[in-house]
Parts: structure tokens; sequence; C-alpha cells
């Protein structure tokens, strides 16, 4: 068994995101196990250098969890050709132009969503990726999710029978910053600045949505401010000019019906931060981020409406769990070890810049549907 080092440039990783679940989590947890294991036995060890504009923070990453490389030369690092990936987790508003600077100098990008703030860019990233012959990846790691894996499993085995609808309901209630801390970046609050929940999550449902329950055909969205003013990381008011809640209907090409409500402006009375029911005409099941729940048709209870009662029977009862039959790792790993195995020639990954584009195109047309109050087509996008 032989052990191949692939170079990993790795831009934006102070942040939360970039930190915890792709630097913690994947790239850090994957050189603990000794790389990613490949076809012949051999195993591919990521040796990454961290990219960024604050020297003290990149350096204490590198010490804390064992990593060698560190820069604030972003173009230094480009030109160095023993690095191979590009990786970046900065803000969306940056990430066109880093990615184009990345593929001009021969690298294979790997990037977080959404990967541009509109589909004229998005379109763009992809066509440049093409036509250079790099290899590209976007992040969609809530496919990996334990909760969401259970529901494609119910569906390939065809426990739902005809699906109908899918009602997802996600968030939580993000502090203000004038009582409590708050548990967000405040430029997620300002569109200035690239933030608003449509922009952030639509691309995921846009993933979501077409890889477990069918491709998306037409959408209708309502988005709103609900909290005009927040507090920002050093205690200022500052108006929230950004969406902070979207409510969107999905029609799919076939014919389920999709809702799913984005806020960060909702106490959380559920199973987990996230949830889907899917209901069929012969079972439901109501997924959250971990764990699944079914009833079948034939267990089916009867219910019976009567207001002048109180209600006594739980009807969380009815459902039976569906029980976990494998290991299941990190998502964002997951997604990591596969596109690594990609760009040493192991294996496709369809998640590319053309699936990234698919989702900024969900967040135009439901901005345009917010604006114009209508329902929108969603048309193919011409690889």
């Amino acid at each position: 068994m032989a052990q191949h080092r692939i170079g990993l440039i790795m831009n934006g990783v102070t942040g939360r995101m970039g930190m915890n679940q792709h630097l913690i989590r994947s790239i850090v947890e994957i050189r603990k196990q000794g790389g990613v294991a490949l076809g012949n036995g051999d195993r591919l060890l990521p040796d990454p250098i961290l990219v960024g504009r604050n020297a003290e923070k990149i350096r204490a990453l590198t010490a804390q969890y064992g990593i060698e490389r560190c820069t604030t030369d972003l173009d230094a690092a480009l030109r160095n050709p023993d690095d191979t990936v590009f990786f970046d987790a900065a803000t969306t508003q940056a990430r066109p132009a880093l990615l184009k600077r990345a593929i001009a100098a021969g690298k294979h990008v790997y990037c977080e969503k959404p990967v541009a703030t509109n589909l004229a860019e998005a379109m763009d990233l992809y066509r440049t990726a093409k036509a250079a012959g790099i290899k590209h990846g976007v992040v969609q790691d809530k496919l990996w999710l334990p909760g969401l894996r259970k529901l494609q499993m119910l569906n390939q085995a065809g426990f739902f029978g005809r699906m109908l609808s899918v009602r997802g309901e996600f968030g939580y209630w993000v502090f203000e910053g004038d009582l409590q801390p708050i548990q967000r970046p405040s430029w997620n609050y300002r569109q200035e600045d690239g933030g608003g929940i449509i922009l952030d999550m639509l691309c995921h449902w846009r993933y979501v949505v077409d890889n477990v329950f069918g491709p998306i055909k037409s959408v209708s969205c309502l988005g709103a401010t609900h909290i005009p003013q927040r507090w920002d990381e050093q205690g200022q008011p500052y108006a929230a000019t950004a969406d902070d809640a979207a409510y969107a209907t999905f029609e799919l090409e076939n014919g389920v019906i999709v809702q799913i409500n984005s806020s960060w402006c909702v106490r959380v009375k559920r199973d987990d931060l996230v949830t889907f029911q899917v209901d069929g005409t012969h079972g439901s099941a109501v997924a959250g981020l971990t764990d699944c729940w079914t009833q079948a048709r034939v267990n089916t209870p009867r219910p019976v409406w009567n207001p002048d009662v109180r209600q006594t029977h739980d009807f969380n009862d009815d459902w039976v769990p569906v029980p976990d039959t494998t290991t299941y790792d990190n998502a964002f790993k997951i997604q990591w070890e596969l596109f690594l195995r990609h760009v040493w020639g192991e294996g496709e990954f369809r998640w590319n810049l053309l699936e990234g584009a698919k989702g900024v195109q969900l967040v135009e047309l439901g901005l345009q549907s917010w604006a114009e109050r209508r329902w929108l087509d969603v048309p193919p996008l011409a690889a």
C-alpha cells in the first residue's frame, strides 16, 4: 500500500463553516485516518495550506490541528504547482473572482455554495471551468445527512407508493444581538453584503429537492424581513436589509408539491432544526437531520375531529423509527472524499459547478417570484 500526497489550497477556513465542517471535521479527520482509500488499496493524503487575511488566526489553526503550512499570500499559493486543488468557503460575493483566479492557475476547484450571487456569474464560472478542462465541485452536504439518506432509501424501496407532497420546516431563532449575543454573523442580514435567507437556503433546497424528490418544474416564493433592526459583533445597531424568512412552494415534474419554510425568526417546536414530511399513497415519513420515522398505509390511525373534547391521542406514538443500518460519517467529509478521489482519477463527481448554478437559478427565480407575486417556471440549464 502506497500513500500519495494531494496538495490543497484552503481559503476561508477561519469562518464558522469553513473551519468546523471543512477543516476540522473533514480534512483533519481524513488526515487522522491516514487519507482517502483508493480502489487499489493505496491512500490519498491531503496536504493543506491555509490561506487567509488574518495571519494570527490561520497560524493558530495550523498549530492546533497539526497542519504545517499557512499564508496570507493567495497568489503565491496559486503559483505552487505542487498544490493542485483550490477550495473556497469565504464570502459569496468574492467567490467567482477567486475561483476564476484558481482556474486560470490550472487548479481543480471545490467550493461552498452559493457559487455566485447571480446566475450569469454562476454559468460563466461553469463554462470557464469546462473550457479549462479542470475538475470542479460544489458542496451539497445535505444529500449525505442520515435523515435524508433514509428518505432516499424509502423512496427507492417504493415505500411511499405515489408520492403526493413534501413539507419542509427549517430554521430557528437568531438572536437580534441586544439581549443575547448573536449566533450568526451580521452580514447575513445585510443584502449589500450578500446576505439573505433566499440566497442562502434556496441553493440547498434545489439540490435536496432535485435529488431526493424530483426535478423542480416551477416555483412560487414569498420572502420577508421580519426583524428590521439587529445588532452586530461590536454591539452596534444596524438596519437589516436582507430577507430573514422565505416561504417557498415548488411544483415538481412528477407532480409532487413541495412546500419549504425557511426562517431565522422561528422558535423550534419540532424534532429537529430541519424536518421533512413526505406523504404518499402507501405511506408517510418524517425525517430530521439524523432520524426518520414512518407510518404505513395499513398502520394509519383513524383520527376523529371533535373540537369540543381535549385531544388525548398521542399521534407521535403512531410512527415507527427507521433503524440505523450503516455507519453515517460526516456529510461534508463524505463529499470531500468523493471529490478527492475524482481529482485523482477515480469515479465521476456529478455535484459540479453546473449543479451549483442550478441553485443560483432557483434563488433568482425565488426573488423574482417574490417581487412579482407570481409562479415562475424553472427552465433547464444548458450544459
